[in-house]
């Protein structure tokens, strides 16, 4: 199978709404275009789209995050793969992918959030090294 690995461009938003859609994040294509422009305009942030046949089968957003209380690093934000897509190695490009531009941003970690009701998930990650390194639960609140 033929993947290619490019940065995100406005022209697939719709893709990208269409495929975050299956794992339940259901945003408008304006809103993923409006997010794509984001990202384009930060240099913290970078997203790579998995392209197969001319189709978007996948996407991954990376960004830099500088801490007071840690050394800088790389964090996954989100990580989608067409369900008819997965358990094919499209993933392990995208994440190779974030890797590369992390190296490139002068960090040695990336890091990732997933959900605990993800299970296959946690198991991806760990097939590519990634370890667990603590549980969390995440608080949010309108501003």
């Amino acid at each position: 199978m033929d993947i290619s690995i490019r940065q995100i461009s406005e022209a697939d938003a719709e893709a990208v709404a269409d495929l975050s859609d299956q794992l339940g994040y259901h945003l408008s294509v304006a809103q993923i275009l409006a997010n794509i422009r984001a990202v384009a305009a930060s240099k913290d942030n970078e997203a790579f789209a998995a392209v197969h046949a001319g189709q978007v089968v996948g996407w991954i957003g990376v960004s830099k995050a500088i801490e007071l209380e840690s050394t800088p690093f790389c964090e996954i934000r989100g990580l989608v793969v067409d369900s008819a897509f997965r358990r094919r190695g499209v993933g392990k490009l995208l994440v190779a992918k974030a890797k590369q531009w992390s190296h490139e941003q002068g960090t040695s970690r990336l890091r990732v959030r997933c959900n605990t009701k993800r299970k296959e998930t946690h198991l991806f990650y760990r097939h590519l090294n990634f370890r667990e390194v603590k549980e969390q639960k995440i608080f949010d609140t309108a501003t």
